[in-house]
Parts: C-alpha cells; sequence; structure tokens
C-alpha cells in the first residue's frame, strides 16, 4: 500500500467515524464496525486524524467494556469539512511524539545560542570600548542589542509552543 492510498484510506475511515460520531458511539464499536476494512492502527490513526474535525470524547459516558464514547462538534466538523481531504494524516503516534520532544529541543538550543551570542557580543563589546578600540566596541555592542531583540523575540513566540 503506497502513500496515497494510506492517506486516502485514513481519511475515508475519518469520515466513516466522523459520520458514526455524529449521533454517538463507543470506540469499540467503531473497531468492530471498521474491522473488516481496516487494521486496529490505521483505525486507531483514523480517530487521531477525525479529532481534528470535531471528533471528542465524553468522559462521564466512558464505558468499561466498550470505551470511550465519541461525539462531532457539529460546528466545528461542519467548518472544516471542506479541509477533511487535504488534512495532515497522522503517520504514527509515537513518531509525532518524538517529533514534538525534538522540535522543543531545537528551540531550546536556538533560544540559548542567540542568547549566548549576545552575551559574547556585549562582553567582546566592553572590552574593546576600554581597550580603545570604540568602531569595533560600537559594533559589537550594537550586535550584542540586535541578537538581544531577536532572542527575546524568538522566547516570546516559543514560550507558546514550550
Amino acid at each position: 500500500m503506497n502513500a496515497i492510498s494510506k492517506r486516502s484510506s485514513i481519511t475515508e475511515l475519518s469520515q466513516q467515524i466522523l459520520d458514526m460520531a455524529k449521533s454517538g458511539v463507543y470506540r469499540e464499536s467503531v473497531f468492530e464496525a471498521l474491522r473488516p476494512t481496516a487494521t486496529k492502527k490505521q483505525i486507531g490513526l483514523a480517530i487521531a486524524h477525525a479529532k481534528q474535525f470535531g471528533l471528542h470524547s465524553v468522559a462521564h459516558l466512558r464505558d468499561t467494556d466498550l470505551g470511550t464514547y465519541y461525539e462531532v462538534d457539529l460546528a466545528k466538523y461542519q467548518s472544516l469539512q471542506h479541509a477533511l481531504q487535504t488534512a495532515v494524516v497522522p503517520s504514527d503516534t509515537q513518531d509525532l511524539v518524538a517529533k514534538v520532544v525534538d522540535a522543543t529541543v531545537v528551540v531550546r538550543l536556538m533560544l540559548a545560542t542567540v542568547r549566548g551570542l549576545a552575551i559574547a557580543s556585549l562582553f567582546l563589546g566592553l572590552a574593546c570600548l576600554v581597550s580603545g578600540q570604540r568602531q569595533i566596541g560600537f559594533g559589537l555592542l550594537t550586535s550584542a542589542t540586535s541578537a538581544g531583540i531577536i532572542w527575546v523575540i524568538q522566547k516570546m513566540v516559543a514560550h507558546r509552543m514550550i
């Protein structure tokens, strides 16, 4: 099965799950209904995909045998239905977690690098000013200010993610 047919398959499964959940459906019922056409992993990925379009669980209706109870937020579903065919299909939840962790590490590394460059430029600029090299000192202090501003902006943007 190539990537295009897999994406199509997950999208179709998501659509079927959303249709079932319009009136409410238990997780085990979804697996039973779709098991002839898809694997358990594909159905799990389709549920994750359908959550982007309004599928949500109702905690107080959870059943020990049937599992999670799903419903659809019809307003969200109707507003996003046109994007269902073009949405990103999750490849694997473990892979997704690893990607988020890696992205967080990279963002923190970028912040530390820019902060370090700002501090180093500041100290070098001050040292140049003290030693009488005014042009180089002012250039380094300007660089330190620029790097500091970039660091503040990156930190504000990254704060939402981290």
